[in-house]
């Protein structure tokens, strides 16, 4: 009995805490990785990453409207998936449009990070803008297909347990396209010719310059791998929850913290920081009263409170907390990126 306590609990544990900390973990990672190789290669904080996150998932879903409008869908997957490269294309063909009008003119002027970064401020203004005139700023559900990989009833009459753990297909989705994102991004960056190229510019540019690397094609290959990183993480995170342009907006700070946490320009480290921030945000904030009865034993024992350690308004706290700190004690990170 004491064992099926122990099982019920940890069903418990994963249907809210584990299985969601590891799809927003994802999420967070694909966004810090388009963050770190910003900073990495063109050595500055984007601040309008998370409404780029939002430009291209706002192009999705009106792809996804029309595929829909066509009697077009991808059968149990979200037809999302189908419209995601075309929303990749447009987020794309806007960054090298904001980099040619508003960044290059910077790069030909060399001036200092701090001045990309409020111009990276007003680009993102520009953008939440024009999400919000062209969709609105309401939540959008544009979820369709088959909602769960496994029901928690169907759960409990597999294991014969009291409690169910229900796997989303968004979340599903989530872990295997953000597996196939950084699969696919670490090959290029290690084993291609260009990946190496953006490599050496990010680790020495003059070195870089000298030995031929072309810096335009450098600067042109990072921000369509960004805008890519930033429309998949975006589109993912819409269909997991919901899409409204001012969330993605407040996404920026986890992401920027998953990114610094991890070590600002290392790859690896966005990855391991993304996850780290989902945890500690979900772990902190989830409510532990019904965990805790099935792990104590006695039946008459039952908690006074919801042994929640912080009230989940908190939960982007947790986030500034965690960036705080590192800043204060490892400015570097955890992969040693390079220093705010």
């Amino acid at each position: 009995m004491e064992g099926m306590e122990i099982l019920n609990a940890l069903a418990v544990f994963s249907n809210y805490v584990l299985v969601p900390a590891l799809t927003y973990g994802s999420q967070l990672a694909l966004g810090a990785l388009g963050v770190t190789l910003i900073y990495g290669v063109l050595r500055f904080s984007n601040f309008a990453h998370g409404d780029t996150m939002a430009f291209g998932t706002m192009v999705v879903i009106l792809f996804t409207w029309l595929f829909q409008s066509w009697g077009i869908s991808f059968g149990p997957l979200p037809t999302a998936l189908l419209a995601l490269p075309f929303g990749i294309l447009v987020c794309i063909a806007l960054v090298l449009l904001s980099d040619k009008f508003v960044y290059r003119f910077y790069r030909r002027k060399k001036a200092a990070p701090v001045i990309f970064m409020i111009a990276s401020m007003g680009v993102m203004f520009v953008m939440n803008g024009l999400v919000r005139f062209i969709i609105s700023p309401k939540d959008i559900q544009f979820r369709d297909g088959e909602r769960f990989i496994i029901k928690a009833r169907e759960f409990k009459q597999m294991f014969g347990l009291d409690e169910g753990v229900a796997i989303k297909v968004t979340q599903g989705i989530t872990v295997v396209i953000a597996i196939v994102v950084v699969i696919a991004l670490f090959w290029f960056l290690n084993r291609t010719r260009t990946g190496k190229s953006m490599r050496a510019f990010s680790d020495n540019e003059d070195l870089a310059l000298l030995s031929g690397i072309n810096p335009d094609k450098v600067v042109m290959i990072t921000w369509m791998i960004a805008a890519a990183l930033a429309t998949i993480a975006g589109t993912l995170y819409g269909l997991d929850k919901s899409f409204k342009a001012f969330t993605y907006f407040m996404l920026l700070l986890p992401i920027f913290a998953s990114a610094i946490v991890g070590g600002l320009g290392s790859p690896l480290g966005a990855i391991a920081g993304g996850y780290l921030i989902a945890f500690t945000e979900i772990m902190l904030t989830y409510a532990y009263k019904k965990v805790a009865e099935y792990m104590v034993p006695g039946d008459e024992w039952e908690a006074d409170s919801l042994m929640q350690l912080l009230s989940t308004d908190y939960k982007f706290a947790v986030s500034f907390m965690i960036l705080l700190l590192v800043l204060l004690f490892r400015p570097t990170g955890i992969f040693k990126g390079k220093s705010v």
